[in-house]
Parts: structure tokens; C-alpha cells; sequence
């Protein structure tokens, strides 16, 4: 019995031993360690030739944007006015017109029928008139020598006023005729770019139907939401930063409205910001507008001095007469500033970077240990970088 439990207490020391035994092994306890001195001397090589750029402050004007839609400032929807089938679409969408071209023609045989029957009433008429007009004369001439009564003068006078109404009315009703004959030739009002065409050859087009749609492209306004505590900060005629698409530059736009009343379900107000922009902007565009704040001071660096290595952002200080490398913490990419990006931490004003960004490729040899905040981090590793010096 005793035998037995002495058998069974060295298993599980030998169990313990074991597992004690991988653990020290999985913490890296039997891999050969690098000295502090030795990483020191591989991760700082002399500076000497290197051109170096400082760390700078520099003060930037702080923005929030608001976003919104580019839409035309002049747009127009060409109707028709007659009912009549479509007999030509002289245009397709994306097509740029100028005024005056046509659009469309419509069926004008029935509209030219009544512009030829209105024509005949206004002959009839005249003709009615001018024998009004001669018996009135005729009746006149005999009234002042007796030989009609007063009756017969006022009745005569009555019948030439009666043909000159008919007259006027078969004279309008002509120029309505050609009118409407005038409208089944559709013409552009703009020049611009149509963007809906509603109907084609062999449809009815009905009075008050919108048979395309078109606007001028040079001249297109950004639409856009903004908070009320912004909208405060906003006047007409002021001047902000439009951006319209990623790969275009900033535009520079002129406020021309701010809506006031806000929308019930957001609290916003919209503002419309126009001004000339780069060609290739199209209505319905998703926009930026780019509002100020206040400044601010930063520190900024070149972004090209910077190495990514995984996750961590890498740059070269010199210190001391040698090249130390180090972590930081980079913010925004300001290239409207010089591509320069925001540094958060890691880097104090004046300090000296070297230009240009590392060498990642890895190297044979023990591997150095990177600092953070010019502190050493423990656990990360990676390939030491030796800077040569220039003579």
C-alpha cells in the first residue's frame, strides 16, 4: 500500500515537471538572449551625411464637414402643350444641346388644318367688315341729305362694329392656331445637357407631360445639411472649401442660401454653396462641405518619413550624432499642408528625423527591440537596421 502511493506521488511530480518544463520553454527561458548592450549598438548606427528634416509645429484651421448633394442651379422640364404623336426625338440622355436646337417634332397635319381654317374665317370676316364699312358710308352720305333716317344710320353702324369684332376674334383665333402649330417643334429654352428623355417616336404626347429633362452644367450648387450649430457659424457670400469626389481637388464656393427652417426629424438646415468647379461634375454628385472652426497647433512631419511595420509607425531620430529608431503615433494626413501627417505622440518640436523612409527587409542576426515614446517595449521585435554613413 505504502509502495503504491509512493508510485503515484512521483507521477505527479514528473507531471508537474513536465508542464513547468513546456511553459518555460514557450516563454523563450532556453532561447538565447540578446544583451541590452548589443541591441543598443545595432539599432543606433552614426548620422553623420544623413539629410535629416525637423519635427514642426505649424497652426491649422480646424473644419467639420456636412455632407450633402450637388445638384444644377438651372434645370428645366420640357412639356408638351398639343396632343399629338411624337414623329422625331432629335436627342438621347448625356447629349449636350444648345438653345434653340430641337428636340422633338410632333405631328402637325391637323394643327396645320386649323391654322388653314382660321385663316379662311379672318378672309370671311374682312370681308363681312368691308361691306359693313360701305354701307355705313353709303347710309351716312344719305342721312345728311334726308334721305335715311337716324334708325337706319345707327342700325348700319352697329352691323360695321358688329364685322369688326368678328374680325378681331377670327384674327386670334388664327394666331392661336399658329401657336399651337408653333409648339409641335420642341426646342431647347438652355443650352445644357439633357438627362431624361421621357417619350419616344410613335408615343401620344399629352398636354402638360414632361417630355424630357435638362440643365446647365456650368452652373452647379452643393446642397447640404448642417447642424444648427454650424449653420450658425455660416453667412451668405462667405467663402468655404467644397469637395466634391475624392479624386478631385478642392473647389472654392460662395454660400448663396441658408434655408431657415430646419427638418423636424434631424435639426438641419440646408445650405447651397456654388461657385465654379472642375468639369466632370454631374448632378447628383455626393459633396463635402468643409466648414471652419478654429485653429489649432500641431506637430507635423513629412509623410514620407515614416516606415509601417505591421501595426506600428517607425521613424528615425537622430540623437545624438546616431540614428535611433522609434514608435509613434500618427493623427491625420494633411496634404494640403505639404503631405505632411499629424503626430500625436512619440515626437517633440525641433527634434531631427532622417529623411526618407527605412529599410524593412529583414536581415540575418539577433533582432533589437523598438521604443516607444524613446522608451524601450518589451515583446516586439524586428530586424535591426544598420544606417550607413555617408562620407
Amino acid at each position: 500500500m505504502k509502495r503504491a502511493w509512493s508510485k503515484r506521488v512521483g507521477q505527479v511530480v514528473l507531471l508537474v515537471v513536465v508542464v513547468v518544463g513546456l511553459m518555460l520553454w514557450l516563454m523563450g527561458a532556453f532561447h538565447a538572449k540578446v544583451k541590452p548592450h548589443a541591441a543598443t549598438a545595432e539599432q543606433l548606427a552614426p548620422a553623420a551625411g544623413l539629410s535629416t528634416v525637423p519635427v514642426k509645429k505649424i497652426t491649422i484651421l480646424e473644419t467639420e464637414t456636412a455632407t450633402g448633394t450637388v445638384r444644377p442651379i438651372y434645370e428645366s422640364a420640357v412639356g408638351s402643350k398639343v396632343m399629338e404623336k411624337v414623329l422625331e426625338v432629335n436627342v438621347k440622355a448625356g447629349q449636350a444641346v444648345h438653345k434653340g436646337d430641337v428636340l422633338i417634332r410632333l405631328d402637325d397635319k391637323s394643327l396645320k388644318s386649323d391654322v388653314g381654317r382660321a385663316q379662311a374665317a379672318l378672309d370671311s370676316a374682312k370681308a363681312n367688315r368691308d361691306r359693313a364699312k360701305s354701307e355705313l358710308d353709303a347710309t351716312a352720305k344719305a342721312f345728311k341729305v334726308e334721305a335715311s333716317s337716324k334708325i337706319d344710320l345707327e342700325r348700319a353702324d352697329n352691323a360695321y362694329k358688329s364685322a369688326e369684332a368678328d374680325v378681331q376674334r377670327a384674327e386670334e383665333a388664327l394666331n392661336s392656331a399658329r401657336i399651337a402649330l408653333d409648339y409641335s417643334v420642341v426646342c431647347s429654352p438652355m443650352d445644357g445637357i439633357i438627362i431624361d428623355k421621357k417619350v419616344n417616336v410613335g408615343d401620344t404626347a399629352a398636354p402638360g407631360e414632361v417630355l424630357l429633362t435638362l440643365y446647365d452644367p456650368q452652373r452647379m450648387q452643393l446642397v447640404a445639411r448642417v447642424r444648427e450649430s454650424l449653420a450658425q457659424r455660416l453667412k451668405v457670400g462667405q467663402q468655404l472649401d467644397v469637395q466634391v469626389s475624392s479624386d478631385k481637388p478642392l473647389c472654392h464656393g460662395t454660400v448663396t442660401e441658408i434655408v431657415p427652417e430646419a427638418e423636424s426629424a434631424s435639426r438641419t438646415f440646408s445650405v447651397k454653396v456654388s461657385g465654379p468647379c472642375e468639369p466632370g461634375v454631374y448632378a447628383g454628385t455626393f459633396g463635402r462641405l468643409r466648414i471652419p472652426l478654429d485653429t489649432q497647433d500641431v506637430l507635423v512631419i513629412p509623410a514620407t518619413s515614416v516606415t509601417h511595420i505591421g501595426q506600428l509607425d517607425m521613424v528615425r531620430v537622430v540623437v545624438d550624432g546616431k540614428v535611433d529608431r522609434r514608435a509613434v503615433r500618427l493623427g491625420r494626413n494633411l496634404p494640403e499642408q505639404g503631405n505632411v501627417v499629424e503626430v500625436l505622440s512619440g515626437l517633440s518640436e525641433g527634434e531631427k528625423l532622417v529623411e526618407g523612409a527605412m529599410a524593412t527587409t529583414p536581415s540575418s542576426g539577433p533582432a533589437s527591440n523598438p521604443t516607444v515614446h524613446g522608451q524601450p517595449k518589451s515583446g516586439l521585435t524586428m530586424p535591426p537596421t544598420t544606417e550607413a554613413a555617408h562620407e
